[in-house]
This record gives C-alpha cells, sequence and structure tokens, in this order.
C-alpha cells in the first residue's frame, strides 16, 4: 500500500497538470509558429512560469486497489502482484494463470 500522502500528492498533480494544460498548449504552437530566436525565448519563458508540478511529465499512473506507482499494467490500471492475485482467484476474464 502507498503512502497516503504520496497518493494525495499525484491527485494535486493531476488538478495542475489540467489547470495548465491550455497554457503550455497555446505557447508550444507559439513557439512553433514563430521563426525569430528571441520571440522564441520570450515564448519558451512563459512556458516555463506554471509550476513544475504542473508538466505532465511529473505524472505517475498509480495503482487502483494499492496506490503504488510501480510495475503498473496500462489495460488493467493494476500493479503486477494485484494483478497475479486476481487472476490467480479468477476475477480476471480472458486473462491465463501461470505458475512459478
Amino acid at each position: 500500500m502507498a503512502r497516503k500522502s504520496w497518493i494525495q500528492r499525484e491527485k494535486k498533480r493531476q488538478k495542475l497538470e489540467q489547470k495548465y494544460h491550455l497554457i503550455r498548449r497555446s505557447s508550444k504552437n507559439e513557439i512553433s509558429k514563430v521563426a525569430e530566436m528571441s520571440e522564441k525565448w520570450k515564448i519558451h519563458g512563459k512556458l516555463q512560469s506554471p509550476p513544475r508540478n504542473s508538466a505532465p511529465t511529473r505524472l505517475h499512473r498509480r495503482c487502483l486497489a494499492t496506490g503504488s506507482a510501480r510495475a503498473n499494467y496500462r489495460h488493467f490500471e493494476l500493479s503486477g502482484h494485484i494483478l497475479r492475485e486476481m487472476v490467480h482467484t479468477c476475477l480476471l476474464p480472458g486473462a491465463t494463470r501461470s505458475s512459478w
């Protein structure tokens, strides 16, 4: 189980990313349209003005059951050991079991 503070921090980052998404997208579009380097540097400064935690690269996928940020499967949104337990108890249809 992940710490609750980590999960809350991730939720805060998701809210910030949604808040500043349009600002980042519009700045990136402006940079691609402008030809002069001096103008690009000014727009780049605007792009750096939002908080760092609002960047989409700071977001992590987390397990729905435990909140763990490691070994997540995108299709199931579960971490590896929870996925394995659910497959062994036949809670996920279509998944084949393996034992080692």
